[in-house]
């Protein structure tokens, strides 16, 4: 009996000796082994000895009164705020205010429940936390390498010009891989502790459910109202990623080859106007929603209708495929045309057959676009949640976007997409009606919102050099963006522009805009010597 007893409490100690505990004295709240027992019943105790094996400690459920430990309680008093046996409500409170203890009982459990419930809402925010860090932990190293594999990439453009650089960055990044590690690790290990007290005290709230001790409940409520929640919790910021000097190289000489001499036209004028006869929507008036431009300098345009139409630059129709829903958001893949459907992607093939890419699950796809690594991003919504995900050309999922440092979710209502020439992200926002871009990484860039007017994000395109191209739909015009979100102007062609949706970038400084109410598509050149 005393080995299986020692072997299950070896952690606790006699609060006398420091011999394995055995046994506990309820009224004092001491831990006793089998020696001394018979030294503190000896000790005078006004509340009397309650001795029993250290595994019962707390099987007791009823309640002792403080002034007379062999009667238990069966009143409480209100004026004195404390439980009373029936000898005190005729004697020392017999002019106090006398209630059941059944209804103080009731009273304290509905505050415990309720600091339960509360803790309970807290862990699955807990839980959704910790799920994002352990993801991001799983993934960093090959998030690391792939940013090392960039840098050794450019490294190997420029040659030994860059060698000393790029081994130099290595060394940098490895040092941040190890920092950020630990910043996430001790993260992870926060919020596991925290779930950990949580459920400890959800355990003890379930048993005082079973429970008349009021004097141990009113010990509880302040250990539970004082336990963490959500606004309480500290969250650990990433660390900041730099501009690395490797790229400041080499987007400065872009710059200098491309750049040079070009700016926006004062008045950008309109070279071709393209009808594109898609019907109106009968509830919203919409007609013409996206396009996007193939290697051949053609234009893949989607409406509202249930077919795809090819245009040439000077507004002839090539070609029109049928699809299986309205073409609200394309791109170009390898040469083909890509639409989102129901909870799909899906590819025009070159025999006109429409082939799923990949499916979404219970995600709704919107905004899709094609990237340098020849992966597809696609913004996905799901009730009020929005992310962005990159998929492999199987369908594989490569890489989830969906909260900030802060664990916060980067998107309300994402909606377009397009990646820059620098590997930046960029979508657009329809409900917090900004433009939000994170690096290759998911790391949250800039965002790009008017305050003074009601600005309203459409469709977002990029051109050779890194401008950001944004259509706003109210304000009737098309805003100019550098690489790192500053306005450089605006971009409203001779005649003006209507309700603005779709856009994409031809080129030589061109770009192809589609009014969504009209249908038309129009041919801008923006950009002059």
């Amino acid at each position: 009996m005393m080995a299986s007893r020692d072997e299950a409490q070896d952690l606790v100690e006699c609060d006398l000796c420091q011999q394995p505990v055995s046994f506990f004295c309820r009224r004092c709240g001491v831990n006793l082994c089998d020696t001394c027992i018979a030294i503190h019943l000896r000790v005078k105790s006004k509340n009397g000895h309650d001795i029993v094996d250290y595994t019962s400690k707390d099987d007791d459920d009823t309640c002792h009164c403080n002034s007379h430990p062999q009667n238990d309680c069966s009143a409480y008093c209100k004026t004195c705020d404390a439980p009373i046996c029936i000898l005190c409500v005729s004697i020392k409170h017999k002019s106090h205010e006398i209630s059941e203890l059944s209804d103080k009982i009731e009273e304290l459990l509905k505050v415990i429940a309720t600091e339960n419930d509360r803790l309970q809402s807290f862990k699955l925010e807990l839980e959704r936390i910790l799920d994002h860090t352990t993801k991001l932990l799983s993934s960093i190293s090959s998030i690391y390498k792939m940013r090392k594999d960039e840098v050794t990439a450019r490294g190997e453009e420029w040659h030994k010009q860059i060698e000393k650089i790029v081994k130099k960055l290595h060394q940098e990044l490895d040092d941040m891989q190890k920092e950020h590690k630990d910043v996430l690790q001790k993260q992870k290990k926060q919020f596991e502790e925290m779930i950990e007290k949580v459920n400890e005290m959800n355990g003890k709230t379930i048993r005082l459910r079973k429970s008349k001790n009021v004097s141990e409940m009113q010990t509880f409520v302040p250990v539970i109202q004082k336990q963490k929640s959500s606004s309480e919790v500290s969250q650990y910021s990433f660390p900041k990623f730099y501009e690395y000097k490797i790229k400041e190289y080499l987007e400065n000489k872009l710059k200098e080859n491309e750049l040079s001499g070009r700016i926006i036209s004062e008045i950008p004028t309109v070279t071709t106007v393209i009808d594109t006869g898609f019907p109106a929507n009968e509830k919203n008036k919409n007609c013409l929603y996206d396009m996007a431009v193939t290697d051949d300098n053609k234009v893949w345009m989607g409406g509202n209708s249930s077919e795809l139409k090819l245009f040439d630059l000077q507004g002839h129709l090539h070609h029109t495929v049928s699809i299986t829903c309205p073409g609200v958001y394309l791109c170009m893949y390898n040469k083909q045309v890509v639409y989102t459907g129901i909870n799909d992607v899906k590819l025009i093939s070159d025999n006109n057959t429409v082939v799923t890419m990949l499916t979404t699950g219970d995600w709704d796809p919107y905004g899709v676009t094609s990237t340098a690594s020849c992966d597809l991003l696609v913004c996905l919504r799901k009730d009020d949640q929005s992310k962005v995900v990159r998929y492999s050309s199987t369908g594989t999922v490569l890489q989830e976007i969906q909260y900030d440092s802060q664990c916060q979710p980067l998107y309300k209502q994402a909606m377009y997409i397009t990646e820059n020439v620098n590997g930046d992200i960029i979508v657009t926002d329809w409900k917090k009606n900004a433009v939000i871009a994170v690096d290759r990484l998911g790391i949250f860039r800039y965002s790009y919102t008017e305050k003074d007017t009601k600005f309203d994000a459409c469709s977002v395109a990029t051109d050779s050099v890194g401008h950001v191209i944004v259509t706003d739909f109210h304000g009737n015009n098309i805003h100019m963006l550098d690489r790192d979100g500053r306005f450089l102007g605006y971009i409203i062609p001779e005649g003006g522009i209507n309700k603005p949706r779709c856009g994409c970038i031809l080129g030589d400084g061109e770009m192809m805009v589609g009014e969504c109410r009209t249908g038309i598509a129009k041919r801008i050149k923006y950009l002059e010597e």
